[in-house]
């Protein structure tokens, strides 16, 4: 696939935000290697606005309308003919897979019409391209996956480091709003995570927090309006006052006040990654068994905890102290 020959890109991935922000080094690799392609996103309607703030890796944006087996939405069956008719009448040279591992999405994305087809493969569903199809790398981080993918395909990578630009309207709406705040002053707790087996409880948040607003730090709730009533629950569990912004905030200003945080702490979600690409120190509680997978990469700078193996508070605490005296 020589730069000069490859025009059109699709790009598979109809996932949420922290499964996206993982690809970010893998799409920077590839537009580096095809300066001059058109690269296109498929995937979730809510990641039109992910290809507008990462507008220098990404071109355009299709809505994927769902597929058989794939739980991230409602599968309307009358919506995927036409989708699938509109892609190969793209005629794209290049359709990555980075869905996952191919089990269920390899045939479908085949059907696209790809001049080339590349992505993930499993044994015991069989390889559709060994020249293009990497064998699923199990154990290791999502963004080192991804960038596997890249240099199996003889695309360089260009870092590993994770990136969430800020725009203007980002600040606009960040001042809209207010805050009595001041950078650096205030840790950003975040109790929501897209299921309930994946959250943390909330009077161990509470808990934390209030033993940060000891050491005189302002808490600050964070969350979408879906999860207003959770951050309301850690507030009311909490000895000290916090400021709650849950549902207040739009993708980009939780950027700008992540970015200006002293600390995060927060579940195993999207946030932990805008953490990661701001440097904003954090501590993380892995509540679904896969930290190697999702923790960021800065041992350092960000502490995970796999809840799992090591359900113990006075770890966490531990650790978020540790966090604040040594970043």
């Amino acid at each position: 696939m020589m730069p000069q020959s490859i025009h059109k890109i699709a790009v598979f991935r109809a996932l949420q935000l922290g499964d996206m922000l993982c690809t970010v080094p893998a799409l920077r690799a590839l537009r580096t290697a095809f300066p001059e392609a058109h690269i296109t996103l498929l995937g979730l309607p809510w990641a039109a606005s992910f290809v507008e703030r990462f507008s220098k890796y990404l071109d355009a944006f299709v809505h994927f309308p769902g597929y058989p087996g794939l739980p991230e939405q409602p599968v309307i069956p009358g919506q995927f003919p036409p989708f699938l008719t509109a892609m190969q009448e793209q005629r794209f040279d290049l359709v990555l897979q980075m869905q996952g591992n191919g089990s269920i999405v390899n045939p479908m994305v085949a059907l696209m019409g790809g001049r080339y087809t590349a992505g993930y493969w499993r044994q015991e569903d069989g390889c559709p391209d060994a020249g293009l199809f990497l064998e699923y790398p199990e154990d290791v981080s999502e963004i080192e996956r991804h960038l596997l993918l890249m240099e199996y395909l003889n695309i360089p990578r260009q870092g590993t480091y994770l990136e969430f630009p800020i725009t203007a309207k980002d600040m606009e709406d960040f001042n809209q709003l207010e805050l009595p705040l001041e950078a650096q002053e205030y840790l950003c707790v975040h109790p929501g995570s897209r299921g309930n087996w994946r959250q943390w409880p909330p009077h161990f948040f509470a808990a934390m927090a209030d033993e940060f607003a000891e050491k005189g730090w302002k808490i600050v709730l964070t969350g979408t309006a879906d999860e207003r009533p959770l951050t309301e629950a850690v507030a009311g569990l909490m000895k000290h006052k916090s400021i709650n912004t849950a549902g207040l905030t739009t993708l980009g200003s939780l950027g700008v006040l992540i970015k200006n945080a002293r600390a995060l702490l927060s579940n195993c979600t999207g946030v932990s990654h805008m953490a990661a690409a701001f440097e904003t120190p954090s501590v993380i509680i892995s509540m679904d068994g896969e930290p190697v997978r999702w923790a960021p990469l800065n041992k350092q700078l960000h502490y995970t905890i796999d809840w799992t193996t090591e359900p113990d508070y006075e770890i966490v605490l531990r650790k978020g102290m540790r966090l604040l005296e040594t970043t």
